[in-house]
């Protein structure tokens, strides 16, 4: 009894749909897909027989071949001798089934890929669009935080701040800087950002009361040197972050 062969088909079946579902989503995690076994299997078969289906009208319309469910279910036998019949009836027809099987392949990567990349251009994951919680990545935070995707396009963010508290020995310091790029960890958190135009100062040294003579940022704050400063998000103890639109004052030249 021959079970290598429909355990093969059955990889061959669903493959399309676990290619699909990898490609379209934007996980910040690498190390390991935690999500509950049986959401990942739904989900990748579920797209294996969308694509199936559409692969299958496509085929009859370009090769004028037609899905024989027979066959299939010879190939899924545990019977050698049919198992033998149908493969016979595969190797009749291998040019078109290669090519069917190669193009989802294909397919399956090229297409979602093109997929998330207009759900972002068009900001069609936001949390206030109508589509949102149907486009939106989940496994994402860290990317809507800190890349503004929530705003329209129209209200995007030209840069964002982020100021962050560091405890430099045993005293809080604030750095403040404008969000270059930022990067997360394999387990989905966020590990470093990278800073321009920096500047610090200790805590002690905050906005002065009501009562107290003012003092300027500049007499508070001092610049750091360098082009780009990297934060590790491990040791910073508060983060906050700042959308900066710019926009033209009514009535100026």
């Amino acid at each position: 009894m021959n079970i290598a062969l429909p355990a093969l088909i059955a990889f061959l079946l669903l493959l399309p749909g676990f290619i699909f579902r990898t490609r379209l989503k934007r996980s910040e995690r690498t190390s390991l897909d935690f999500s509950p076994f049986g959401q990942v299997v739904a989900e990748a078969v579920l797209w294996s027989l969308m694509a199936h289906l559409a692969w299958l009208a496509l085929s009859a319309v370009v090769f004028g071949q037609r899905f024989a469910p027979l066959v299939l279910m010879e190939l899924l036998s545990s019977a050698p001798s049919i198992q033998a019949d149908a493969t016979a009836a595969v190797a009749a027809g291998f040019g078109w089934i290669a090519a069917y099987f190669v193009s989802l392949f294909l397919a399956s990567f090229a297409l979602p890929t093109l997929a998330r990349l207009i759900i972002s251009r068009y900001r069609l994951d936001r949390s206030t669009a109508r589509l949102g919680p149907f486009f939106r990545f989940h496994d994402a935070p860290w990317y809507y935080l800190l890349t503004g995707a929530d705003f329209k396009q129209e209200d995007a963010p030209d840069f964002i701040i982020v100021s962050a508290v560091v405890e430099i020995a045993k005293e809080a310091v604030l750095y403040v800087g404008v969000l270059d790029e930022f990067f997360v960890n394999a387990e989905g958190q966020l590990d470093r950002m990278v800073l321009q135009g920096v500047s610090r100062r200790p805590m002690v040294a905050d906005k002065p009361g009501p009562d107290a003579p003012d003092a300027s940022d500049s007499e508070r704050f001092y610049e750091v040197d360098g082009d780009s400063f990297v934060l590790r998000y491990s040791e910073t103890i508060t983060l906050n972050v700042q959308y900066v639109k710019i926009t033209e004052e009514q009535g100026a030249p």
